[in-house]
């Protein structure tokens, strides 16, 4: 059976509200940085901590997560080496999908963060793009420490890391294992998705 996306990702894609994509490789001037991360940052904690309904916040939250998260870059990635093995069709099915699991995990626990604040701890570069390490912090509830990899033009968030883990690097390790299992056909893990979603 494929586990469901672990807390740790959970936890992380949760979070992308507070992700800053202002020191990627290439770099925004200070200025840009700065108007990217008071327009994005100020939508997404608008949404997440206004009085709409749990519904209206996550159809405002899915069109900003998609324009400033690399969901399919980060799906090719979890797929691994079976990505080259996948039909077109099967790879294009499993993108679908994938984001759709993503997205459907972010948005289940928005309502968890409501009058959340958000603080820059440390930020620095690797390879994968810059490591920005953030501290969210919620009333009434212990201070969250997630850390976004940046990279690509225009930024985008490729990776997240929770507890000290990379959510792509599990997710992949899950996949893989998954895979290992059931003879290394993609088309098994891609009903495993449809269940998840609890789609035919």
């Amino acid at each position: 059976m494929l586990r469901q996306l672990t807390r740790r990702t959970i936890l992380g894609a949760a979070s992308l509200f507070a992700l800053v994509p202002t020191l990627a490789f290439a770099t925004p001037s200070s200025d840009e940085a700065k108007a990217f991360v008071n327009e994005f940052g100020g939508k997404l904690v608008a949404v997440l901590n206004s009085d709409t309904s749990l519904d209206r916040k996550r159809e405002a939250l899915l069109p900003l997560l998609r324009a400033n998260v690399d969901v399919p870059g980060i799906a090719r990635y979890c797929l691994g080496r079976y990505w080259r093995t996948a039909t077109p069709e099967q790879q294009k099915l499993y993108l679908e999908l994938f984001q759709d699991v993503l997205l459907n995990a972010v948005t289940a626990r928005v309502g968890e963060y409501q009058n959340i604040s958000v603080r820059l701890v440390d930020s620095v570069p690797s390879p994968a793009g810059q490591k920005v390490t953030l501290q969210i912090s919620r009333p009434h509830q212990p201070s969250i420490l997630m850390t976004a990899v940046i990279d690509g033009e225009p930024p985008k968030v490729v990776d997240l890391y929770g507890e000290g883990a990379s959510m792509r690097l599990t997710q992949r390790s899950d996949y893989t294992t998954y895979l290992t299992r059931h003879g290394g056909q993609v088309q098994t893990l891609i009903d495993a998705l449809k269940r998840q979603l609890g789609r035919p």
